[in-house]
């Protein structure tokens, strides 16, 4: 009578699980950015979406690939061709202006898509206090 050891093919399988374990979050997409942080919840989407980021000195990446406002155009008008339902996720740098990125979501409405997200970390904490209530003409406390 015979028995498998299964010894070496569950080291095997520990080592896989390792290695895939560190390399998970290495392999996520995009351009390193500071993305600002929101109590949104993630949404759930079975197809990798299209990632375009906006750094902070105005520069556009499609996915990893630097590219100029009429050049993301472009490139989107021919991907909306081979796929309408195609998601774009929009990934602006918490130091960018609002210029940058109301121009690139303005490309991607010209080009044709509908699914259309601002993509954020998770953790936003308390929104900030309102301008007014910062310059408020009443002293402050132990002021006279």
């Amino acid at each position: 009578m015979s028995e498998i050891n299964v010894t070496p093919l569950v080291d095997v399988m520990l080592v896989l699980l390792i290695v895939f374990m560190v390399a998970a979050p290495l392999m996520t997409v995009g351009v390193p950015i500071d993305l600002p942080k929101t109590d949104a919840k993630p949404l759930n989407s079975q197809v990798e979406p299209l990632s375009v980021s906006i750094k902070p000195d105005g520069s556009i990446y499609l996915m990893e690939q630097t590219m100029t406002i009429d050049e993301l155009t472009t490139k989107l008008q021919a991907l909306y061709g081979v796929d309408p339902e195609k998601e774009i996720r929009v990934r602006g740098d918490l130091a960018a202006t609002y210029g940058p990125i109301a121009q690139v979501l303005g490309a991607i409405n010209a080009a044709g898509f509908k699914k259309i997200g601002l993509e954020t970390l998770p953790g936003g904490g308390a929104p900030a206090a309102p301008a007014d209530a910062a310059k408020s003409d009443a002293p402050a406390e132990g002021q006279n």
